[in-house]
């Protein structure tokens, strides 16, 4: 009778360690499947988006950037974390048909001008200078929070550029240009500051291939509309504004991004086949050698959308308020209200009351003789100090010597 008692015992024993060893296994799976989740290990999105061309019949290039930035605050990256460089006004320009409005679609179907734009850098402002000094932070101490890219090492920055090109360079309103060898040497610059963590650069020019292809700093990947030797399209003329409204490459990527939204789980491969030949007749490149992570695993909202933060916990959490907790708070907030000093005098009125305040004569006189005004003055209340709650006070007088 013994024995069986105890084999049983050991049997239970064993049950309970397998269910155990089961249940430790379903719950390191869990955790595992949480850190693919989050693989990308960024916590913060950032967005400096680049036109370099002026003048009217370059429209396509604003619209290019304006799409862009709508896409990206369209998927969550606030303005606070975008950049924006636009070197010509199109919506104000005299030509323009429509003013206050750039359209992306022919027949005027999408104004992406909107009516919340925040241009950082524009015009003028729109230089080689002054781009480079964004990219390494090295800008004047005056400069307003939102001309700066306040990224750090945990940051994921997507960089696009549009205007006119060449083999190894991108110009700025046609009196500038900004080398392939500038730009490579910026974003090493950037990595040995620990300015960002991934880097997506997207350029839509005429032989954009060639703008990578000098890139040595980790952790980038890097889309051109073209290759070396080859022109990017230009695409939907519209007859009523008199020009082309945007680019081929930037109409099929942003078209691609339409179908995008903050849970999807759409990744690089898939922006990699937006626009084939057929379709950009200029043939799209792009280089991935010095990512570490595999494209198929990076999503496009670790570049094109804002982190979502999110703690996962196994603990049971309850929706339903706890009203002893909820009083006892409501206790602390009225204990806390007992505490806090009353408001002086000088803060219960407004400004322009106590500046126009009448001199009265219970205060005091004020003093007279040569030189001083015989009439009494306006007058000054400044609260020194407070004892057993009355408040001190020090009158001061306008003198006006003759």
């Amino acid at each position: 009778m013994a024995v069986t008692y105890y084999f049983s015992r050991v049997a239970a024993v064993l049950a309970g360690l397998l269910l155990l060893s089961f249940g430790s296994l379903a719950t390191s799976q869990i955790e595992e499947q949480a850190e693919q989740f989050f693989r990308s290990g960024h916590t913060n999105n950032w967005a400096v988006l680049v036109c370099t061309s002026r003048f009217w019949f370059n429209y396509r290039h604003v619209a290019n950037t304006l799409s862009v930035y709508r896409s990206v605050k369209r998927l969550g990256i606030p303005d606070s974390h975008i950049v924006l460089m636009l070197a010509d006004d199109m919506a104000c320009n005299p030509r323009n048909p429509k003013p206050a409005t750039v359209f992306s679609h022919k027949n005027m179907e999408l104004n992406v001008y909107g009516d919340d734009v925040e241009v950082d850098y524009r015009s003028y402002e729109v230089t080689v200078e002054n781009f480079l000094r964004v990219l390494t932070g090295r800008i004047p101490p005056s400069t307003p929070r939102s001309k700066r890219l306040l990224s750090d090492d945990r940051s994921n920055i997507l960089i696009y550029m549009t205007g006119h090109g060449g083999n190894g360079f991108l110009k700025f309103q046609d009196s500038e240009e900004i080398t392939n060898i500038e730009l490579a040497d910026a974003f090493e610059q950037m990595w040995q500051k620990r300015r960002y963590n991934e880097l997506l650069f997207i350029i839509d020019t005429c032989q954009g291939a060639s703008m990578y292809e000098r890139f040595y700093s980790p952790n980038i990947m890097a889309l051109a509309s073209s290759q070396v030797g080859e022109d990017s399209l230009s695409h939907q003329p519209d007859p009523a504004i008199g020009v082309h409204l945007m680019d081929r490459y930037t109409f099929y990527v942003l078209e691609f991004l339409e179908e995008i939204n903050p849970a999807s789980q759409t990744n690089m491969n898939d922006l990699f086949q937006v626009c084939p030949k057929s379709l950009c007749v200029s043939t799209p490149g792009h280089r991935t050698d010095l990512f570490q992570r595999d494209p198929k695993n990076v999503l496009i909202t670790d570049f094109f959308g804002s982190v979502r933060k999110v703690e996962i916990t196994t603990e049971t959490i309850s929706l339903q308020p706890d009203l002893g907790i909820l009083e006892s708070r409501d206790k602390e907030d009225w204990m806390d209200e007992e505490l806090i000093e009353p408001l002086k005098y000088a803060e219960q009125l407004p400004v322009a009351q106590i500046i126009h305040q009448a001199y009265k004569l219970a205060v005091g006189h004020p003093p007279r003789g040569p030189g001083l005004q015989k009439d009494p003055p306006a007058a000054t209340f400044v609260f020194s100090s407070r004892k057993e709650g009355v408040y001190r006070m020090s009158l001061i007088y306008i003198i006006n010597i003759t």
